[in-house]
């Protein structure tokens, strides 16, 4: 397992949310003080994480854990590489390939929001972060 990342605070307490990546994957993150509760996350949450990484939809995350571009780029591969619906994971190629190429957040965001889109997910990004982070300490 590596280091969790985190992509930013969470709105209420001192909470951080990110990910963790094992052999499987990534899990969701989530860091208050010196513990790290870790979650399951399927790729709808992964993608959540991401858009709110690059729209900066949280406050700034400790700098000991902070994500970097090529951290998400592969957390985004990794989700592309295991959708079977082809037109979100071209969608998500795109994402990668806006990371990659240093587009601006904005390009980057508006791939993986059509992504997102594309799964028919409507709930508020940071509701969602906030509702999945309090489900994975017991809040």
């Amino acid at each position: 397992m590596h280091e969790p990342i985190a992509i930013g605070t969470l709105p209420v307490g001192d909470a951080w949310i990110g990910l963790s990546r094992d052999r499987g994957g990534y899990r969701l993150a989530i860091g208050s003080g010196d513990r790290i509760t870790l979650a399951d996350a399927d790729a709808d949450l992964l993608i959540a994480l991401a858009i709110a990484y690059f729209e900066e939809l949280l406050d700034e995350p400790p700098v000991a854990h902070e994500a970097t571009h090529a951290d998400i780029a592969d957390v985004v591969r990794h989700v592309a590489d295991g959708e079977s619906d082809a037109g979100r994971r071209r969608l998500l190629a795109e994402a990668v390939d806006a990371i990659d190429d240093g587009l601006g957040a904005d390009a980057v965001a508006g791939c993986l929001v059509a992504a997102r889109q594309a799964a028919d997910e409507q709930a508020e990004l940071v509701d969602l972060l906030v509702r999945r982070a309090n489900e994975a300490m017991g809040s």
